[in-house]
């Protein structure tokens, strides 16, 4: 007991660091969204008629982004939703640079009555350093 009166800094800071190790794995259960490799994306897309969101913000977009992707910021994703017109009860695939945003998304898009959701790993960072196709702009 006297160690923790002594050291009361050194035991906040213990449970601060762990709460922040167990934000993102709360996060992502809250989502609803499951996570995706690269291999799995495509045979979302070529197999079950997914449909592919891009959410990374105009100045991040570097004049390329995944084939047939639709693309709509973050920042304007809850204004804009209604332009994602696809079958809500098909896949929808969410990315943005490394996939940390996507899972913010899921709420929003869970909310609006997408049922699958999934989420890119490792964004599309990922998705262009295993040199897979693009499109320009």
């Amino acid at each position: 007991m006297q160690f923790l009166a002594n050291n009361w800094m050194l035991v906040l800071i213990m449970f601060m660091s762990g709460a922040l190790l167990l934000f993102p794995l709360v996060q992502r259960r809250s989502s609803g969204m499951q996570e995706v490799g690269n291999v799995r994306l495509t045979h979302l897309v070529n197999r079950e008629d997914a449909t592919v969101l891009d959410i990374r913000e105009a100045r991040e977009m570097s004049g390329t982004k995944m084939v047939n992707a639709i693309h709509i910021p973050f920042s304007q994703l809850k204004d804009r939703i209604a332009e994602i017109k696809c079958d809500k009860a098909k896949p929808l695939i969410v990315y943005c640079s490394r996939g940390q945003r996507a899972i913010m998304a899921g709420a929003t898009l869970k909310a609006a009555g997408f049922t699958q959701l999934f989420n890119l790993n490792g964004g599309f960072k990922a998705w262009t350093e295993a040199g897979l196709p693009v499109e320009k702009l």
